[in-house]
């Protein structure tokens, strides 16, 4: 019983011993997680509210991030077709034998202003015509070598107008 014991942890090692790593292309990958919360209020002081965006990336070459404040990941507001945010990330360190990494971001996105389908009242100001507006994001991500990643989507987001 004891020799079996040893022959099953000496396959399982070695099973783990011959796994490759992983295979991803060379630009990123990302997949989009989650968003902390639906709503958030409106404000010009963007410290009022915020939400927080997670999605993951992999990359074949392993290029994430530098340790400068560089920009990798940006985000565009669909209502307006411009990029509204962008974000540095650290040096993502490679994992184990091959150059393919992987890793899940977190980033903190703060509030917006509603912008109204007739034109008024001015972005910011509170309206009953309109108490609500609609917020998605397109995110992507650039590698050090400048591939750029896929572009994923939050779920739509309310910004609470009044």
């Amino acid at each position: 019983m004891e020799l079996l014991k040893y022959t099953i942890i000496g396959s399982l090692l070695m099973l783990f011993a011959c796994t490759s790593p992983p295979d991803y292309p060379i630009e990123p990958v990302l997949e989009y997680k989650s968003v902390s919360k639906p709503f958030m209020t409106q404000s010009s002081i963007p410290t009022v509210d915020s939400v927080v965006i997670n999605f993951t990336f992999t990359d074949g070459d392993g290029d994430i991030g530098e340790e400068t404040n560089t920009e990798y990941i940006f985000l565009t507001d669909t209502r307006t077709g411009f990029v509204d945010n962008t974000f540095s990330l650290p040096l993502v360190p490679v994992q184990g034998v091959g150059n393919g990494i992987s890793g899940e971001v977190s980033i903190i996105v703060q509030t917006t202003c509603c912008i109204f389908p007739d034109g008024g009242p001015p972005p910011c100001e509170p309206s009953t015509e309109f108490p609500t507006d609609e917020l998605i994001y397109e995110i992507y991500m650039v590698d050090r070598a400048g591939n750029k990643s896929n572009i994923i989507r939050t779920e739509p987001i309310q910004l609470l107008c009044n």
